[in-house]
């Protein structure tokens, strides 16, 4: 309908002002109409979203290579080089409830988009009723059919088409949100095991070494070589130590058990239990992300789709303030059942066809009100956006600060267990000369294994603070299900952008 008026319109020719002025009050008015008509058919303009984005990140390393690639958010967890948590992402992808859900709104959603046009087209409907007359002289069946078109003035296809458009986007990035939060949460379960595990076998190194530090100083307290408070200091070492494995077996058991919910299943696989070597990045570093990344975060797409929702929604209410015009056809037929107790089988048939109009009365306050209101949502829409935005600029810079400063630790705490390594080598050098003791080996031993302790902490760290980051961003693989059609269907795609 808008189309064909916007046609119409480019084929007509300028009517001079002269002929208007002697024109007749009718024909005057009939233009006045058309014209008011035409103007309202116009759906409300949709709000300017300039999402206020930061020119270069504050916390991004400086770039290292003469022209940087795009970082890769559809296969970041890649960068681990682990291939049992490639295997794990995919099969999360394929399993996981959640996404399943979210798949099934989304196709619901979409069904709902390809019909969104349907009550603005002509309608047909066969209905029977009894009648009686209220003097109760005779009865009557009628059959019929009723057709009715609605016109679809004054923006209200647009604002129909523009809601059913906004629900089919947040569908689809409640959908995108669903894979991003599902990846990140299985790397970082993945991550969090893998250096339990890792956690777990030194502690274990620790222990033992106390243990056997605790013997010799029980040895030489026999001989009167140490004092009684060196052996209850070493049996206090020796409980923290106890004490201190039970934390990564916790963190085994939680992690492997949230992967197997993350995975659809109800037990971990056993294979995950066996221990293995933690992932990490190694040198990876970041060394370009345009800030039109944000663009791809979910929570951003949601709040876009409510933009778009709320001009829906806005324009509805301001299209009901006006009549809804349509034309309608009746066609009923009528048999008369019974008239004073004598049964007559004769029927009649009639046809009828005209203008429809619904026209707000009393309740076009309340109309203009909800108008205004809607008016306000969609500013409130737009404002929630622009938060929105501003949310993922800081989480995304907080997340590359902390991904640059985790590094830095990753770094120093490496050179720290090397030297400690060092250390080690060298004393047990010593003691093969019968220059050191072996109970200065087991102590440069438990701080080493220390050592080790801390660097497998911050490796952690810095992998889950490269997990953060890609969250932030967005990272995921986009949804197997292609709408790229059903945008194309309407020519909405383009307006929302």
């Amino acid at each position: 309908m808008l189309t064909a008026f916007a046609r119409l319109n480019y084929g007509l020719q300028p009517v001079p002002d002269s002929a208007l002025r002697h024109a007749s009050p009718a024909v005057r008015l009939l233009c006045a109409l058309v014209l008011t008509t035409l103007v309202g058919c116009a759906a409300t303009p949709l709000p300017a979203l300039k999402p206020p984005v930061p020119q270069a990140w504050r916390n991004a390393p400086t770039a290292t290579a003469p022209s940087p690639a795009q970082p890769d958010l559809r296969n970041w967890w890649q960068a681990f080089n682990d291939p049992a948590l490639d295997a794990l992402v995919q099969r999360a992808l394929e399993h996981n409830l959640d996404v399943k859900a979210a798949s099934e709104r989304l196709l619901a959603a979409r069904t709902l988009y390809r019909h969104s046009n349907d009550p603005y087209l002509p309608s047909l409907r066969f209905d029977t009723n009894q009648v009686i007359q209220p003097d109760a002289s005779a009865s009557y069946f009628i059959v019929g059919f009723d057709a009715l078109w609605e016109m679809p003035l004054f923006g209200a296809l647009k604002s129909t088409q523009r809601l059913a458009a906004g629900n089919l986007d947040a569908a689809r990035a409640n959908l995108q949100g669903t894979y991003v939060t599902l990846v990140a949460e299985v790397a970082r379960c993945w991550v969090s095991l893998r250096t339990a595990q890792q956690q777990a076998k030194l502690l274990a190194g620790v222990r033992d070494a106390n243990q056997e530090k605790l013997h010799l100083l029980q040895l030489r307290a026999g001989l009167k070589l140490v004092a009684p408070t060196e052996v209850a200091s070493a049996k206090a070492e020796l409980a923290n130590a106890e004490m201190a494995l039970t934390e990564p077996q916790r963190a085994i058991n939680a992690n492997a058990q949230q992967l197997a919910v993350l995975l659809g299943q109800s037990e971990p696989d056993p294979a995950w239990l066996e221990g293995g070597a933690q992932p990490q990045l190694g040198d990876w570093q970041m060394t370009h992300a345009p800030a039109d990344l944000l663009r791809t975060r979910p929570e951003i797409a949601a709040a876009e789709a409510e933009v778009l929702r709320a001009a829906g929604e806005a324009g509805i209410s301001r299209a009901d303030v006006y009549p809804h015009i349509g034309l309608g056809s009746s066609l009923d037929w009528s048999v008369n059942l019974l008239t004073e107790r004598r049964l007559i089988r004769s029927g009649d048939s009639i046809f009828s066809a005209g203008p429809v109009i619904d026209m707000p009365l009393f309740d076009w306050g309340m109309r203009m009100a909800k108008a205004r209101a809607q008016k306000h949502g969609l500013k409130a829409a737009v404002y929630a956006y622009r938060q929105a935005v501003l949310q993922g600029v800081a989480e995304t810079e907080t997340a590359m600060g902390d991904l640059e400063q985790t590094h830095v630790r990753e770094t120093w705490a490496q050179q720290a267990a090397q030297a400690l390594g060092e250390n080690v080598s060298a004393l047990g050098k010593r003691r093969s000369l019968g220059l050191a003791s072996t109970l200065e080996l087991q102590d440069a031993t438990i701080a080493q294994d220390n050592a080790q302790l801390a660097l497998v902490s911050a490796r952690a760290e810095h992998d889950l603070a490269y997990v953060s980051l890609y969250k932030a961003l967005g990272g995921a693989p986009q949804p197997p299900v292609n709408v790229a059609a059903d945008y194309k269907a309407l020519g909405e795609r383009k307006e929302t952008k």
